[in-house]
């Protein structure tokens, strides 16, 4: 009888704890990623007052169960449902992230000033010192940092992500290293066909950020199909011309082109010839050359053979362009030989480049003899040209989206900073941070006002070969236990296994009212029948006591 009080005293007290359990689940419906807890009975010691006998072949009896007395019953386990993940919740802040697991429970790595600690509430905000961190505790959020040198992240020991700090508010400016001219050219256009040409700016930037505006005028000739290309000035922020007096030696060692056609200078000799006794020798057979004076960038025999080689071969750095133009005497090109040394002397001075078209499909056709680019040799503006220093970058400006058509009198024809990609080479000013974003694989990016992006760092996140057995410590958070698996300070990608996070949502709690509703009603069922019990003994306990009236 006594024992069957003290048996329902037991039960009282594990409904108890069940029902604590359930009101605690029940608080945190709304908790943001709290996990629900439910409660494991299990019976204790039984008292034994017959033990078990075996049958017996002499009396012809058979065996006896051993007769036990149940003491009652004991919380035997709280299990946290951990990977069973809450609803979303729409919220619209880039800051709010909600982690979406494929085959391993993901947890955020936090750290609150003394450990590292994990969650799976992703309500964070940026604090003053620019760190990312929880908006309920202000833990730190932990990651890896960027790699300065690859521009990478390097997947090491997590640390703070300060996100905010100096360096990353400004987005470092670049020079403009290609252009591309696009348009339709129309031989009817009035612009084409006046003194001044048709004008076309190119808005490009130096090394530092620097804008600068070159100023290209395009002229016809007269002829069908060819047109003249013309840098006339470069201008400033504040429309002042740069570039002193132009020469046209000066528009020639600025507008150029890969094979330096446009250079004047000096050319020594391949190293499979040799000058001898005013006559160029050939080492292979020792045959000697001498210019031909009716075509000077050819060499003929002197032994009547009628063998002759072209100044290309004779004189290293002499291209097919520069002979061409020596040849046909394009923008009076000549060409000198020292008689002591051999050398050659190309003087030539151009002002203009040309601009050929196809007649017959109207698509462009060459710039300068060159397909499809030419070479603005901005370095060379550092070097002298300027009425201040500069910082340049050679520019290739892409000609081949020209086309000559007939268009009404009116011509499109433009120039663009950047590759036909409209991207690539394009340059930009220095750039100040607009916002951050935040992909699926946790990387944290800047954007910024010039157009660039830039890799901030990488949320990390934690995963346990037992979750459930990580141990509650508040603010949502967890703790490693002997149970649960270490974490090794560098944790992992979320995205390895195919999980993802997602910003703008949060996870919500997982407690399933229905069910919590439902358990409340059985624990209370099962606490009334307890303390029926107690009632019950007490009453029989009555009848004992009256025995002795």
């Amino acid at each position: 009888m006594m024992r069957s009080m003290y048996s329902a005293v037991s039960g009282l007290k594990t409904h108890q704890t069940r029902m604590d359990v359930i009101g605690n689940n029940i608080a945190n419906v709304n908790t943001v990623a709290f996990k629900s807890s439910s409660v494991t009975f299990s019976d204790i010691l039984y008292q034994t007052t017959s033990n078990a006998s075996g049958a017996n072949a002499t009396t012809g009896t058979g065996g006896v169960n051993a007769k036990q007395i149940g003491l009652g019953t004991t919380a035997a386990a709280t299990k946290v449902s951990i990977t069973s993940a809450g609803a979303s919740e729409t919220t619209g802040n880039p800051f709010d992230i909600r982690l979406t697991d494929k085959n391993s429970t993901n947890f955020f790595i936090v750290n609150n000033g003394s450990e590292n600690v994990f969650t799976r509430s992703g309500s964070f905000y940026v604090d003053g010192s620019g760190n990312l961190c929880m908006s309920s505790t202000g833990y730190t959020v932990m990651g890896w940092q960027v790699d300065e040198t690859t521009g990478e992240i390097r997947k090491d020991t997590v640390s703070a992500l300060r996100i905010m700090q100096e360096k990353n508010l400004t987005s470092a400016p670049e020079a403009t290293t290609q252009a591309t001219i696009a348009g339709v050219l129309d031989e009817n256009d009035t612009d084409v066909k006046n003194d001044a040409g048709r004008v076309m700016n190119l808005n490009f930037y130096d090394n530092l950020g620097y804008q600068y505006t070159a100023k290209f005028a395009i002229k016809s000739t007269g002829t069908d199909g060819k047109y003249t290309v013309e840098l006339t000035s470069v201008l400033d922020s504040n429309n002042q011309n740069i570039i002193k007096n132009l020469t046209k030696k000066d528009i020639s060692q600025i507008f150029g082109d890969y094979q330096a056609d446009a250079t004047l200078g000096q050319y020594g000799l391949s190293k499979d010839y040799e000058f001898k006794n005013n006559k160029y020798v050939r080492k292979a057979d020792n045959k000697e050359f001498e210019v031909d004076n009716a075509d000077k960038t050819l060499f003929k025999a002197t032994d009547g053979s009628g063998d002759t080689v072209s100044i290309t071969e004779i004189f290293s750095g002499i291209t097919t362009t520069i002979a061409n133009n020596i040849k046909n005497g394009t923008n009076n090109y000549k060409v000198a030989f020292d008689q002591t040394t051999g050398q050659a002397t190309v003087t030539g001075e151009r002002t203009s480049y040309d601009l050929v078209f196809d007649t017959s499909t109207g698509k462009f056709a060459s710039i300068g003899g060159d397909t499809p680019s030419k070479m603005l040799n901005m370095s060379v503006l550092s070097s002298g040209l300027l009425n201040r220093n500069g910082n340049f970058q050679n520019i290739t400006v892409d000609f081949s989206q020209c086309l000559n058509y007939e268009n009404g009198g009116k011509s499109t024809i433009g120039a663009d900073a950047g590759a036909t990609d409209g991207k690539t080479g394009k340059g930009r000013k220095l750039g100040a941070m607009t916002g951050i974003f935040i992909d699926t694989s946790g990387r944290i990016y800047g954007t910024y006002d010039n157009g660039n992006t830039e890799l901030l760092g990488q949320i990390a996140v934690a995963q346990f070969s037992n979750a459930s057995g990580l141990e509650k410590v508040g603010e949502s958070c967890y703790r490693t236990t002997l149970n649960s698996g270490e974490f090794d300070g560098i944790g992992v990608e979320i995205s390895a296994d195919g999980s993802s996070m997602t910003t703008g949502e949060l996870e919500m709690s997982n407690v399933d009212l229905s069910s919590e509703f439902t358990s409340m009603i059985t624990t209370q069922r099962g606490f009334q029948a307890n303390s029926r019990v107690i009632t019950t003994s007490d009453t029989l306990l009555e009848e004992l006591v009256n025995l002795k009236r």
